[in-house]
Order: C-alpha cells, then sequence, then structure tokens
C-alpha cells in the first residue's frame, strides 16, 4: 500500500515527486472483455470500464443504439464525453447539447443529464470522470439516478439545476 500523509505530516512530503509504477500500464481490447452486466442494465445501455490503475480518472466506452437513450442521472464528480462515432444529443442543466462524431460534451458536477442518439446507426462515446480521486478522499463520488429518459416531463418540472419548481 501506497504511503499515506495527514495533517501533521506536511514537512514530511517529498520535496520531488516519485515514481509509483504499476505492474499494469495497459488494458487491452476493452470492449472485446465484455460490458459490466449489472452496471450496463441499470443504465439501459452496455458501458465498458478501462482497466487501469489511474487514482485521480476513470474512462468507460459505452454506447446507445439508435433511438435509445441513458437514463436521466446527476453525479459530484465531472464527465467529458468524446463522441466516438454516431449522432446524438444530450440534456446537461437543462441545456440541449448536439452532438456527433468527433464533438466532446463536459458534464458539470450534480447537472442532471442524459444522453439521446438520434443517428440511424451506433452511438459511441469515450467517457472520462474523476470519480476515483473523490472516491480516494473518502467516498465522495456519488450518483442520483431517474429510471426513465423523461425529457420533456423533467424539463417542464424540474429547474435547470434538478430542483422541483
Amino acid at each position: 500500500m501506497s504511503e499515506r500523509f495527514h495533517s501533521a505530516d506536511f514537512d514530511k512530503t517529498p520535496p520531488r515527486p516519485r515514481v509509483a509504477m504499476p505492474e499494469q500500464l495497459a488494458h487491452r481490447a476493452v470492449e472485446s472483455a465484455g460490458h459490466r452486466g449489472d452496471y450496463s442494465r441499470k443504465r439501459k445501455h452496455p458501458v465498458f470500464f478501462v482497466d487501469v490503475p489511474s487514482h485521480a480518472i476513470s474512462m468507460t466506452i459505452g454506447w446507445l443504439e439508435p433511438g435509445q437513450s441513458s437514463n436521466r442521472h446527476r453525479h459530484t464528480y465531472e464527465t467529458i464525453l468524446y463522441v466516438l462515432e454516431g449522432e446524438g444529443y444530450s440534456y446537461v442543466g437543462g441545456r440541449r447539447v448536439d452532438w456527433k462524431q468527433g464533438d466532446a460534451i463536459y458534464v458539470p458536477v450534480w447537472a442532471w443529464h442524459n444522453h439521446v442518439n438520434t443517428g440511424a446507426g451506433r452511438a459511441r462515446y469515450l467517457a472520462c470522470e474523476n470519480a476515483p480521486m473523490l472516491q480516494n478522499m473518502g467516498g465522495v463520488a456519488l450518483r442520483e439516478e431517474v429510471p426513465d429518459r423523461g425529457d420533456q416531463l423533467f424539463d417542464r418540472d424540474h429547474d435547470a439545476e434538478g430542483g422541483a419548481r
């Protein structure tokens, strides 16, 4: 286990960074390894975890079939989505953001959001999040989810921050 420092140990931190070289530096054929069954079922679309030993950021690959939407959700970590293929839109904090292959979308902390595939083919994305950093700071990577897409209902009944009107 790595060395941990406390408030009174500030003078003991090293003057230079140290390389902590993990054994695993690559996760080969991420999508071939299979998606996370329970996680994917709850989100109603396939999600593949990129298994590398990062303590601060995570990556997942996911996709939506034509006409499919992710659940409306929010979380205490930031997300950047990069669209690998396809087209669609995301509702982020009450704003519609259209996207297509090659676009990146930012999802701020605790903003309600969901993603919708409007194209004729699969929409694939890469999601990068700082959830591991928050988990390592004491389990503060929290997520809240609405089971259905509910774009119109949600937008009519909630403000941009997700609170009831």
